[in-house]
């Protein structure tokens, strides 16, 4: 039977969170869900200064006090896919892949993704020298040029960030002048390892494994310029072009602009009865966190009455409301200096593995490397969450010859997943529900993907790479161990890239995540347990 909220968001960014935080101060029932990490596109901006009565912080920390406020008001929080949306009966269904839901009234608040330029070799060199995240992949290029394609906010904040790493930063702007904020692209144009080219596009990229060539066009002239690295050198190009709105669960039932951002009226209310829209999905001028969570309290506020008549009308059996103390799964407390996990997260961690119904045994091999101890002292760390959770130290060995965690079952029989990592940052979660979905009850899953998953019969070694620093990665982490947990023809290994260099030059991987099926194919970006099992 489907579980009933009074009200569902669909999307965990700062719309999102703000929708969850008025619906739930208002006594509804809220169910907010997210595919990747709550908080959205802001989580990758390093500074935020423009955020009325906040001086300064950065968009992880912003994002997660949201969703702690949010939390305390007793909203809930799910990361799944959603799969599809019933939006058209007063009752609403939300189908994802950890179950399906209902509701009386939704928030949609799914954001917008990367907009791609379409330019020869865009496509072929994505992960292998053109990129869209300056956070997850600007270290590949250290010591390296950078081209910065787009003339906007993004472009010009992300242009000053890679300088920390790049050789020197090229930014081209299509038009005559940057289309942000003075004050950024004036900070953009005095940085001295910064180059502005105006009226400018790039039409092509190209070169064998990784990039060699770009070819520009001044839009002026018409006169066109070509980039070549130097012998035995690679460079990058990273493309801040704007966004596509997300808009594929709903584009076929609420109206949308020609561009494919929702149409809404001023209380944020789409074509749909009991459908309201927030944040950059909508038609808007301007696209920043302030506006993003107007739009979430204005969507809230609106569908607070539509929620009332529904309920009522057809006797709706909702989730009652559930206020807490403290509910943050992805608290961002730091740790105290000689600890890896924060007492903040120890206590919810021993609060879920309360669920642990049988011993999981990992084997932590180590050197005395400094790698190798910090795995060694995480685990032992790590450990003391659960009874359930065994540990062995093991020297490397010939099967073993780098530090790595094995997970084993309670008979101490490989389960198929290997971490060469120790997972902080965005990795915690995934490392944590790898433990869950070994010893636990597990995460639901759709009752077709795992009938899926079970009927591989072949041999199988999918290898991730990722930096801990990754918004993108732990969806193909966690989806890549689910399968691995299920199936014991496949091998999963978790590798921070940072930390194996070798195998960054093997793959050639200038982006991330990056998912290696066989030691063969080579995948880059986000992927679904849907799109991986399709691949294997």
């Amino acid at each position: 039977m489907n579980k009933a909220y009074d009200a569902i968001v669909v999307g965990g960014g700062p719309a999102g969170l703000s929708a969850a935080i008025y619906l739930a101060r208002a006594k509804f029932s809220v169910l907010v869900l997210e595919k990747e990490k709550f908080g959205g596109q802001i989580t990758i901006t390093s500074e935020v200064v423009n955020y009325p009565g906040v001086i300064k912080t950065d968009g992880k920390k912003l994002t997660a006090e949201m969703r702690e406020q949010a939390s305390l008001f007793g909203a809930e929080f799910l990361l799944a896919e959603v799969e599809e949306l019933q939006l058209e009966d007063e009752i609403k269904t939300v189908k994802t892949d950890k179950g399906n839901f209902q509701c009386a009234g939704i928030v949609l608040a799914t954001g917008s993704s990367p907009r791609k330029l379409g330019f020869k070799g865009e496509k072929e060199f994505q992960g292998r020298g053109v990129a869209y995240c300056a956070t997850c992949d600007g270290e590949f290029f250290t010591g390296s040029e950078v081209f910065v394609i787009g003339g906007g906010f993004a472009a010009a904040e992300e242009a000053i960030f890679l300088t920390k790493y790049a050789r020197h930063v090229n930014i081209i702007v299509r038009e005559p002048d940057f289309t942000c904020a003075k004050t950024i692209a004036d900070k953009a144009r005095a940085n001295e390892h910064i180059t502005v080219y105006t009226n400018t596009e790039i039409i092509e990229a190209s070169g064998e494994g990784s990039l060699k060539k770009a070819v520009f066009i001044n839009n002026e002239t018409k006169e066109t310029w070509t980039y070549e690295a130097k012998a035995n050198e690679s460079f990058g190009i990273f493309v801040f072009a704007g966004y596509e709105p997300a808009n594929a669960l709903f584009k076929d039932q609420v109206k949308l602009n020609e561009v494919g951002n929702v149409i809404t009226d001023m209380n944020r209310k789409t074509s749909l009865d009991g459908v309201y829209a927030a944040g950059d999905i909508c038609e808007k001028n301007l696209r920043q966190v302030v506006t993003a969570v107007s739009d979430g309290a204005i969507a809230a506020t609106s569908l607070e009455r539509v929620i009332e008549a529904v309920v009522e009308k057809h006797g709706l059996k909702t989730e009652k409301l559930k206020v807490k103390a403290n509910t943050s799964a992805d608290n961002v407390e730091a740790a105290s200096a000689d600890s890896f996990i924060s007492s903040d997260m120890t206590a919810q961690l021993k609060t879920l593995y309360q669920k642990l119904d049988k011993d999981v045994w990992i084997s932590c091999y180590a050197d005395e490397s400094k790698f190798g101890l910090e795995m060694s002292n995480f685990i032992d760390e790590f450990a003391q969450t659960s009874p359930h959770i065994k540990v062995t130290k093991q020297p490397l060995d010939a099967a073993h010859s780098q530090p790595c965690f094995v997970f084993c079952d309670a008979d101490k029989q490989p389960l198929g997943l290997i971490y060469h990592a120790v997972p902080g940052g965005h990795e915690f979660t995934s490392f944590a529900l790898a433990v869950y979905n070994a010893a636990g009850p597990k995460q639901p899953l759709d009752e077709s993907l795992l009938e899926a998953i079970h009927k591989m019969t072949a041999k199988q070694n999918i290898k991730v790479m990722v930096s801990l620093s990754c918004t993108m990665c732990p969806e193909v982490v966690q989806s890549a161990q689910r399968i691995a947990l299920e199936n014991h023809h496949v091998d999963t290994e978790i590798y921070d890239l940072a930390q194996f260099p070798e195998l960054k030059e093997k793959y050639k991987i200038m982006s991330v995540p990056c998912m290696v099926i066989n030691d063969e194919k080579v995948h880059f970006g986000k992927k679904s347990l849907k799109d991986i099992l399709e691949l294997l």
